[in-house]
């Protein structure tokens, strides 16, 4: 069974639907565009989503694109996963990018635009060292595993 906690959401346009998961199990729940917007082949926009979260300390809302966007339409967020920091309690606005080489793309107010997953977070104190220790990667990086 997930773990569930209390989010407190302040809608910025009451006229949007409240967010909510579409089936129970769901890990993301959908958010809204605030506006009306067309987005050119190779552009981007910044769609505000009409509502602002605070979340509990240790929690992060991280914002994924829309697998249906994507596929049929090539919508997609550039930097996906967009992160929301407990701290913050701006809008959240979603930087959508249109990959279609040919179509622009029309985004109607009230439209599902991306998701959210929220997960707890683990911060790390960092210790400086003068080496690494060793591992058997290595420096190997990109493509360090194989060309298949």
């Amino acid at each position: 069974m997930s773990k569930k906690i209390q989010v407190l959401i302040e809608r910025l346009d009451p006229d949007l639907p409240m967010p909510k998961y579409a089936k129970a199990g769901d890990a993301g729940f959908d958010i809204y565009a605030r506006i009306d917007c067309v987005i050119e082949s190779g552009q981007r926009a910044l769609v505000p989503s009409g509502i602002s979260l605070a979340l509990p300390p240790g929690y992060v809302a991280l914002v994924h694109p829309r697998s249906g966007l994507a596929l049929k339409n090539g919508i997609t967020i550039v930097n996906t996963p967009g992160t929301v920091d407990a701290g913050y309690r701006g809008e959240i606005q979603i930087i959508l990018l249109n990959t279609d080489l040919e179509n622009s793309f029309e985004i109607k107010r009230g439209d599902r635009i991306a998701q959210i997953v929220i997960q707890e977070v683990i911060t790390a104190d960092f210790v400086e060292v003068k080496t690494l220790p060793g591992s058997t990667r290595a420096a190997g990086g990109f493509g360090s595993t194989g060309s298949k």
